[in-house]
């Protein structure tokens, strides 16, 4: 019986585990993915649904305050839903488009936050611009991703600003 040098067997172990994690990572499909992301989504989905729902109006109404106040929640609301949706494991030929995707997503949180400071700071061509900015993003981010067809994870800041 011949015995297996300490850096030989080293060696085996590590094939064997970046093997394994190779193997695991390829188990996760499109529609597994879909499946994980989706309710984080929809509950983002569903928050902004109540917090933005009069944003339109407060603006309109000269409720500048009231406006950004609920732009900044959503926000934050935004970035929590990033950061679940950035622990959800990818498939590993989507991993670039993704990666892509999840920085719009970043990105629209940010111009969320921006929109509503330009807001409480009585900057309406601002907000205006970063209004702009926010729907262009949402449009990279939903063409991005596209060949997924989400539902909850197309998003349309269009509806409520």
């Amino acid at each position: 019986m011949r015995v297996l040098r300490p850096s030989a067997l080293f060696l085996v172990a590590a094939i064997f585990l970046c093997a394994s994690a190779v193997a695991a990572a390829e188990e996760v499909s499109v529609e597994t993915y879909k499946a994980a992301v989706e309710p984080i989504c929809q509950r983002n989905s569903n928050a902004n649904k109540k917090i933005l729902k009069n944003v339109k109006k407060d603006v309109r109404q000269g409720k500048l305050k009231l406006a950004a106040a609920a732009l900044i929640k959503a926000s934050a609301a935004l970035n929590r839903a990033y950061a679940e949706l950035k622990t959800v494991q990818q498939p590993v030929a989507e991993e670039a488009i993704l990666a892509k995707w999840l920085g719009y997503v970043k990105k629209e949180a940010a111009l969320l936050s921006q929109t509503g400071r330009a807001l409480r700071a009585n900057r309406k061509s601002k907000a205006s611009h970063d209004e702009t900015q926010l729907n262009h993003y949402a449009n990279l981010a939903n063409s991005t991703v596209f060949s997924f067809h989400f539902h909850y994870c197309r998003f349309e800041p269009s509806k409520y600003t």
